[in-house]
C-alpha cells in the first residue's frame, strides 16, 4: 500500500480508485487514510471485500472529517460491525462531501443502525446508503423510521436482506408517508423479502404512491386496496 500511496501523491487526474479484493487490512487503511486527508482529486473510493475491521475503519472515519472531496465509498464486506459503523457515524456528524455509503454485508445490528441514524439527523449532504445485509431488526428500522422523519435529503436506502419484519415495515411505511422530500419521494430498496409491507400500504390504503418507491423482491403481485 505505501509504494500505492506514494505513486498516488503527485497524482492531480485519477478519481477514483478501486481497491475492492485488494487485501487492504487495517495498517493498509492506515495509510490510505493518511493519504486521503489531502488527497483533493479522488471522488469515488471502492474497497469492497477486504480485512480493514473496526481499526480500519476507524481510520477512514478520521480521514472523513477532513476530507470534503470523497463522494462516495464503498466499504462493503470489510468486517467492520456496529464499532466500525459509529467510527463511521461519527465521521458523518462533520463530513459534508460524502453522498453515496455502503457498508452492506458487516454484520451490523440494531446499535450500529442507531448510531448511523441518530449522526445522520444532522447530515444534509448523504443521499443514498446501503445497508444491507447485515444483522438489524425492528429496532433498527424503528431507528431509520424516525430518521427518514428529520433528514429530508435521503434519496434512497438499500434494506434487503436484514431482519425487519412486519413491525419494521410498519415503521418505514409511516416514514413513506409522512415524507415531502420530492415528487419522487424517498425510494427504499429490498426493504424485505416478503410481501410485509406491501400488504401493509394496501390495507391502509397508500396505493401506489408509497408503494412505487418500494422494491419489493420477488416483487408481489399488485392490487388496488379495496
Amino acid at each position: 500500500m505505501k509504494i500505492l500511496i506514494n505513486a498516488l501523491e503527485n497524482n492531480t487526474t485519477l478519481t477514483t480508485l478501486k481497491l475492492s479484493n485488494a487485501g487492504v487490512d487495517a495498517e493498509a487503511a492506515q495509510h490510505l487514510a493518511n493519504f486521503l486527508r489531502n488527497n483533493m482529486t479522488i471522488t469515488k473510493l471502492q474497497l469492497f471485500n477486504n480485512e480493514i475491521g473496526v481499526k480500519g475503519a476507524k481510520h477512514l472515519a478520521d480521514a472523513l472529517r477532513t476530507n470534503m472531496t470523497l463522494t462516495s465509498i464503498d466499504l462493503g464486506l470489510t468486517k467492520i460491525g456496529d464499532e466500525g459503523a459509529q467510527h463511521l457515524a461519527d465521521a458523518l456528524r462533520h463530513n459534508i462531501g460524502l453522498t453515496e455509503l455502503y457498508i452492506q454485508s458487516n454484520e451490523i445490528g440494531d446499535d450500529g443502525i442507531q448510531y448511523l441514524a441518530d449522526a445522520l439527523r444532522y447530515n444534509m449532504t448523504l443521499t443514498t446508503l446501503g445497508i444491507f445485509c447485515n444483522q438489524f431488526g425492528e429496532k433498527g428500522a424503528r431507528y431509520l423510521a424516525d430518521l427518514l422523519c428529520y433528514n429530508e435529503t435521503f434519496k434512497k436506502i438499500e434494506l434487503r436482506d436484514n431482519k425487519i419484519g412486519s413491525e419494521g415495515a410498519r415503521h418505514l411505511a409511516n416514514a413513506l408517508r409522512k415524507n415531502t422530500t420530492s415528487t419522487d419521494g424517498k425510494t427504499l430498496y429490498d426493504v424485505t423479502n416478503d410481501s410485509d409491507l406491501y400488504i401493509y400500504l394496501c390495507g391502509t390504503k397508500h396505493y401506489p404512491s408509497q408503494i412505487d418507491n418500494i422494491k419489493l423482491k420477488p416483487e408481489p403481485r399488485r392490487r388496488l386496496p379495496p
